[in-house]
C-alpha cells in the first residue's frame, strides 16, 4: 500500500469515526467519555479476542466495560488497560477527550499508524504504554507537554523512525523511558534526563549512537582524510580507563573524542556484555596460545575465575540472576568518587512493577583487586546486616569491571530531606521524625562497630549517605566503600597490601570536600586513618545537622571551624535555643528538653580529643533515653 493510499485510508477512518461519534452523541445517553471510547472501538478493525464486544452505546457509563476504570465519585475514565488483546487498527484523536485519563496501556497489540498529536491534551496522564505494536512515524515531541507523565513512557518494539527529540530531556529523571527496538537514527541528545538513562532505554536501534550506548557517532570531519584534526579510534582498545565523564576538553570541532564517549558509555548492560562476551573471547584465545603447565593448573583456574567474570549472590533472599540484570532498565541516580550508582528495574513485565535494586559500578581505579581478595572483602561487607544498614544483595567481579548490587531505598537521602532537592523543597521534618532518624543511624553505626572483631569503621558518615524509606526509616549506605576504593594499591609488598585492606587511609585525591567537613580533626591530616572514634565525630556532625537544619559547610564562615564550633559557642554564651534550632521545631515546645539533650549528645560526639568522645554504644543508649525526658 502506498503512503498516499494509507493516508487516505486513515483519513476515511477518522471521518467515519467522527460521523459515528456525532450520531451516537445525538441519540445515546452514554456519557461523553463513553462516546470517546466508542470512537476508539470504531477505529479497531480486528478484535479477535472480543475484548470490546460488550462496549455498547446503550450503557449510561463505560465504567463497567472490560479494560476500563473510572473514578468512583465523578464516573470519569481514569484508566484504559487492554494489553495482549491482538487488536488491529489505529489510535483515534478522540482519545484526547478523556481528560481524566491517568493510565493508557495498549501494549502487545497490532495498532498501526502514528500517535495523534492531540494526545498531549491528556494532562493527567502518568503512565503511557504503547509497546509491542506497529506504530510508526516520528516520536511525537508533543509528549513533553504531558507534565504529569512520571511513571512510564514505553514506546518500545514499534516502527518509530527519525531522531530522539531533544525535548525528551525535559522528562523527569524518575520517568521510566523505553524506546528500544524501533528504527530511530542519529545521536542521542546529551541533554537533561536523557543523560540519566541507561543503555536499555535505547538498545535495539542500530542507527542510534552516543551515550549511553557503546556506539560512537560518526564524525564527518574526523573521517575526512584531509582533516588535520582527524581522530583515530583503536578497535583493539576502545576504552580509556583514565576518562570518566565528558568535559570541555573532550570536544573538538563539535565532536566527542572516542576515549571520552567510550569511558562513560560502559554502563550496566554494556558492562556485563563487554566483560562476559569480549573478555571471554580474548582470554580464551590467549589461553589456547600460551598453554599451561599441569602443576600450576589449579592456581591459574582460581585467578581466571574472576577474570572471566563471576556473579555472586550474597543475600539468600535475592532471586535475580545475571541474565535478569542484563535485561533490566538502568537509570543513573548518583555519581561519587567510588563510581556511578544506577537504579535498576529488573524482571518487569507488562504493567508489572519489577524488582528494584541499586547497582554501583566501582570506579576504574578499583581494577587492581585480585579476585580472591575482592571476594573476601565484599563478602565481609555482606555479612554486616542490620535493619538500619543498606543490605548488599550480590556482586559481580571481572578483571576490569566490578559491581555491587544492593537494596534500593526509594525516598532519597537525609541531606535532601533536611535541605531540599534541586527540583523542590522537602516537607519539614517533625521532632519525632528527626529523633527517630538519629536513633536509627546510631543503632546501625553501633552494629558496624561491634559486629566483628575486625573493628569495622565506616569512614564516610554524612547526611547524603543516610537513605530514607517512605516511613522515614534510616539506612546507612556506603559501608565498605572506603576500603574498596583505597584498598587498590599497585604495590607488590604483602605487608603493604595487608595494611591497605585493613585500614582506611586519608588521601586528598580520594576524599571530596563534601566529606571533609564531616571528618574528625585527627583524620584530616594526610596519611591518617579513619577509626571508630572518627565515625563518632562524623555522626555528631550529622546529629547537629538534624537539630539545626543547617548544612555543615554553611558554618564555615564561623571562623572557618564549621557547624560544631558555631553550636558550641552558642551554648557557651547561653544564647536562646531558637537561634540555633531548626525553625520548624520552635513551635514544638514539649520537645525542648529532648532537643537540648540531643544537642549535648552531639557536642560530646564532636569533642576535639578522640579519647574524650563516647563509644557509639553509649551514644545509642543516650539517644534512646531521650524519649523519656
Amino acid at each position: 500500500m502506498t503512503i498516499f493510499s494509507l493516508t487516505n485510508s486513515i483519513a476515511i477512518s477518522i471521518i467515519s469515526s467522527l460521523l459515528l461519534f456525532t450520531s451516537l452523541s445525538s441519540s445515546s445517553s452514554l456519557s461523553p467519555d463513553g462516546l470517546s471510547l466508542l470512537a476508539f472501538k470504531s477505529a479497531i478493525s480486528s478484535d479477535p479476542t472480543h475484548a470490546l464486544t460488550s462496549w455498547s452505546s446503550n450503557d449510561p457509563t463505560p465504567c463497567h466495560w472490560p479494560g476500563i476504570t473510572c473514578d468512583h465519585t465523578t464516573q470519569l475514565v481514569t484508566s484504559i488497560s487492554l494489553p495482549n488483546k491482538a487488536l488491529s487498527g489505529y489510535l483515534p484523536s478522540e482519545l484526547a477527550s478523556l481528560l481524566s485519563l491517568r493510565r493508557l496501556s495498549l501494549s502487545n497489540n497490532s495498532l498501526s499508524g502514528p500517535i495523534p498529536t492531540q494526545i498531549s491534551s491528556l494532562q493527567k496522564l502518568t503512565h503511557l504504554d504503547l509497546s509491542s505494536n506497529l506504530l510508526s512515524g516520528s516520536l511525537p515531541e508533543c509528549l513533553i507537554n504531558l507534565t504529569h507523565l512520571a511513571g512510564t513512557l514505553n514506546l518500545s518494539y514499534n516502527r518509530f523512525s527519525g531522531e530522539v527529540p531533544p525535548a525528551y530531556g525535559r522528562f523527569p529523571v524518575a520517568l521510566s523511558l523505553d524506546l528500544r527496538h524501533n528504527n530511530l537514527t542519529g545521536k542521542i541528545p546529551q541533554v537533561g534526563s536523557l543523560l540519566n538513562q541507561g543503555p536499555t532505554a535505547f538498545s535495539g536501534n542500530p542507527n542510534l549512537c552516543g551515550f549511553p550506548l557503546n556506539l560512537l557517532c560518526p564524525d564527518p570531519e574526523a573521517q575526512n582524510p584531509n582533516n588535520p584534526n582527524r581522530v583515530f579510534s583503536n578497535p583493539e582498545n576502545p576504552r580509556n580507563p583514565g576518562v570518566g565523564f565528558v568535559s570541555n576538553g573532550g570536544r573538538k570541532n563539535g565532536s566527542v573524542i572516542v576515549s571520552v564517549v567510550s569511558g562513560i558509555a560502559v554502563v550496566i548492560g554494556v558492562v556485563f556484555v563487554s566483560a562476559l562476551v569480549f573478555g571471554r573471547k580474548w582470554r580464551r584465545s590467549e589461553e589456547g596460545r600460551m598453554g599451561r603447565e599441569e602443576k600450576l593448573e589449579k592456581e591459574v583456574e582460581v585467578s581466571e575465575e574472576g577474570q572471566k567474570g563471576k556473579f555472586v549472590v550474597v543475600d539468600e533472599g535475592f532471586g535475580l540472576e545475571l541474565e535478569d540484570l542484563l535485561r533490566a532498565s538502568a537509570y543513573v541516580v548518583g555519581k561519587s568518587r567510588s563510581g556511578i550508582v544506577y537504579r535498576v528495574v529488573a524482571g518487569r513485565g507488562s504493567g508489572g512493577a519489577g524488582v528494584m535494586v541499586a547497582v554501583r559500578r566501582l570506579s576504574e581505579a578499583d581494577a587492581m583487586w585480585r579476585f580472591k581478595e575482592f571476594e573476601a572483602e565484599v563478602e565481609a561487607i555482606g555479612r554486616v546486616q542490620h535493619p538500619n544498614i543498606v543490605r548488599l544483595r550480590a556482586y559481580y567481579y571481572a578483571s576490569d569491571e566490578k559491581l555491587l548490587v544492593s537494596e534500593f531505598i526509594r525516598n532519597g537521602s537525609l541531606y535532601t530531606a533536611l535541605h531540599g532537592g534541586p527540583a523542590e523543597p522537602s516537607p519539614p521534618l517533625s521532632w519525632a521524625a528527626r529523633l527517630k532518624i538519629a536513633q536509627g543511624i546510631a543503632r546501625g553505626l553501633t552494629h558496624i562497630h561491634e559486629c566483628s572483631p575486625r573493628k569495622h569503621a565506616h569512614g564516610n558518615i554524612k547526611s547524603s549517605k543516610i537513605l530514607l524509606d517512605d516511613d522515614l526509616h534510616p539506612y546507612i549506605s556506603g559501608f565498605g566503600l572506603a576500603r574498596l576504593v583505597q584498598g587498590t594499591s599497585k604495590s607488590t609488598n604483602p605487608a603493604l597490601k595487608k595494611l591497605n585492606l585493613n585500614q582506611i587511609t586519608l588521601s586528598p585525591k580520594n576524599i571530596p570536600s563534601s566529606s571533609i567537613i564531616y571528618m574528625a580533626p585527627e583524620v584530616r591530616v594526610l596519611g591518617s586513618k579513619f577509626t571508630q572514634k572518627s565515625d563518632v565525630y562524623s555522626f555528631g556532625i550529622v546529629l547537629l545537622e538534624i537539630l539545626t537544619g543547617r548544612s555543615p559547610e554553611l558554618g564555615l564562615e564561623n571562623d572557618g571551624k564549621g557547624l560544631e564550633s558555631l553550636v558550641r559557642r552558642a551554648f557557651q554564651e547561653a544564647k536562646p535555643l531558637s537561634e540555633i534550632i531548626n525553625s520548624t521545631l520552635v513551635h514544638e515546645i514539649h520537645a525542648k528538653k529532648q532537643v537540648v539533650a540531643a544537642f549535648h549528645v552531639a557536642l560530646s560526639c564532636t569533642e576535639p580529643d578522640p579519647e574524650v568522645r563516647p563509644r557509639m554504644r553509649t551514644v545509642c543508649d543516650s539517644l534512646d533515653r531521650i524519649k523519656s525526658q
